[in-house]
């Protein structure tokens, strides 16, 4: 296994990434095994020797020590930014939860597209409707919006979309920070 370290300033003290990393390993033993590239990454403090992270993985590029450290980085980042869009989908509205074993086939698949759908068209709205982006501005979690809109649409009637957006606009008196113009 070689061994790559890097040393960087954090902003407020020394760090060293040590990459570990080897190529053309064997997940198991046997005719039928897959090859695959592995690495181990661990940061620390170069101050106190802390250690600060460390994670492994697994991957299909060919490693080396030129590059082990910004594969293990752009690997934490795709982590941390899946982490946090499933975060975001989770507890802001979306009800996104763990759907493995739904179904017979492809259905958990499915309802996370729905998920991101949902979320994607929000963005938009947000983008390009003012009086949207307005009340998602006042209404800032997610939930209160989604649940306002649900309790007024169980007990009352819209013509379309923006009558609605209005509706709420009016009730929350808002009139004057939009410009109808």
């Amino acid at each position: 296994m070689a061994t790559r370290d890097v040393r960087h300033w954090h902003g407020r003290f020394p760090e060293v990434t040590r990459g570990r990393y080897l190529n053309d390993g064997f997940l198991r033993s046997g005719h039928a095994t897959v090859s695959v590239n592995g690495f181990a990454i661990t940061v620390v403090n170069a101050k106190t020797g802390e250690q600060l992270y460390h994670n492994s993985s697994i991957t299909n590029h060919r490693l080396t020590a030129d590059n082990v450290v910004a594969v293990a980085q752009s690997g934490r980042g795709r982590w941390k930014i899946e982490n946090e869009h499933n975060n975001v989908l989770k507890t802001t509205g979306y009800h996104l939860e763990h759907h493995c074993g739904h179904g017979k086939r492809y259905l958990a698949a499915f309802l996370l597209s729905l998920n991101v759908l949902a979320f994607l068209f929000h963005t938009v709205l947000e983008w390009s409707d003012p009086k949207y982006a307005l009340l998602r501005q006042v209404l800032a979690k997610r939930q209160t919006f989604f649940q306002d809109i649900q309790a007024l649409r169980r007990y009352m009637v819209f013509d379309h979309w923006d009558h609605l957006m209005e509706f709420m606009i009016r009730g929350l008196e808002l009139e004057s920070q939009f410009d109808t113009g």
